[in-house]
């Protein structure tokens, strides 16, 4: 198991080691960030796939890239594992250290394994219920499980699929989305707190570094919805809960050219207001980092979106995202070399200055 975390020498050292552009990285929890990172959600559940994975991850460091993001549910925990071999293989060839990159996961869906060769439900029995992991009950909308039992379990197995004793970022999967249909929102909050209990005593185990949501409709859909999360009424949670010092320090949600409510809805309530999620967010200290940059390829026809700056589809993508003001990063899965080297091309060139994301916006939105 490979010890340490993220730390504010190792990433420093990261991002001036590095051959990316220096204006690519945001200071944000004393830890030097940079403003793209690598996902790992698509992808069938074999062996090349294993293969291709792990040399993305290995060259998206190797270009300048230190957030790594991936689930135990992706491709069936082969997701995890394949990060993990990246990662050691990359410290075994002495091109990084541990301390400077920041490792993301997250748990909450009902997860198989596809290196065990069982029917997924068989699996769930076998794995889950029969160990007392989950009780009748426990499950919601049929694929959501945040009881404290289920989830100490699933931290168990991504520790051990990464290879690592500690990991930087741990969300709390989809909660809201998966929990809500089937239980109050009086309810849900209760449990949210039994969740960030939980994780800050992993805190304390040095387990995890940090905690947070990665979410799809909660802190993006307005106030009426019942998917709706207040960030400002989680984040007294977790100080309740941790005290100042608490863990919950970052989201993920869904932003794009496309899906651009994080900026430009109005729908979270802060104090007697109501602003943005990425508004609120950078009021109360939390760094995002985004979800489906290009839609799954959607946002790269000819035609689709608006043309900026000189750069191809993918470029301007991610250029959008990572210059808006209160975004860390967006998460780009990227497997094939040709996508991979076309994408890495964003290292190289600095974002928008914020005059020049105005500028755009006020272009973009007449």
């Amino acid at each position: 198991m490979i010890s340490g975390f993220a730390t504010y020498e190792g990433t420093e050292k990261f991002a001036k080691n590095s051959n990316a552009n220096p204006l690519n990285f945001n200071k944000f929890q004393d830890l030097t960030l940079s403003n793209v990172g690598i996902g790992t959600y698509l992808g069938e559940p074999d062996e090349r796939t294993d293969e291709a994975v792990k040399n993305a991850v290995k060259q998206s460091v190797s270009s300048g890239i230190n957030v790594i993001d991936t689930a135990i549910n992706y491709r069936a925990q082969k997701a995890e594992r394949s990060v993990g071999k990246a990662i050691s293989e990359l410290i075994d060839e002495k091109k990084i250290t541990r301390d400077q990159i920041f490792l993301c996961t997250k748990n909450g869906y009902l997860t198989n394994d596809a290196d065990v060769k069982q029917e997924f439900w068989e699996y769930v029995k076998n794995e889950y219920s029969s160990k007392g992991v989950i009780a009748e009950g426990d499950v919601s909308s049929g694929y959501h499980c945040m009881t404290v039992p289920y989830l100490a379990d699933q931290l168990a197995r991504s520790l051990k699929n990464l290879g690592v004793e500690c990991i930087d970022l741990l969300y709390l999967h989809n909660a809201v989305e998966g929990q809500i249909k089937d239980i109050s929102k009086d309810q849900f909050i209760k449990n949210l707190r039994l969740v960030f209990e939980f994780y800050e005593k992993m805190r304390k185990e040095k387990k995890i570094k940090f905690y947070g949501m990665a979410t799809w409709e909660c802190f993006r859909v307005s106030d009426d919805n019942p998917q709706y999360l207040s960030l400002q009424d989680t984040v007294k949670i977790a100080t309740e809960v941790g005290g100042e010092t608490h863990g919950f320090r970052f989201i993920q949600l869904p932003f794009n050219l496309h899906y651009d409510q994080a900026l430009l809805k109005k729908s979270q309530h802060f104090d007697n207001s109501k602003i943005s999620i990425l508004e609120v967010a950078s009021k109360l200290n939390i760094g995002v980092f985004t979800s489906v940059p290009f839609m799954q390829g959607r946002l790269l026809a000819p035609g689709v979106m608006p043309e900026f700056a000189e750069l191809n589809p993918p470029l301007r993508a991610l250029q959008f995202i990572r210059s808006s003001p209160g975004v860390l990063a967006p998460l780009v899965g990227q497997k094939s070399q040709e996508h991979l080297s076309e994408n890495l091309e964003i290292m190289k060139i600095p974002p928008m200055s914020n005059e020049e994301f105005i500028s755009l916006v006020k272009k973009l939105t007449k």
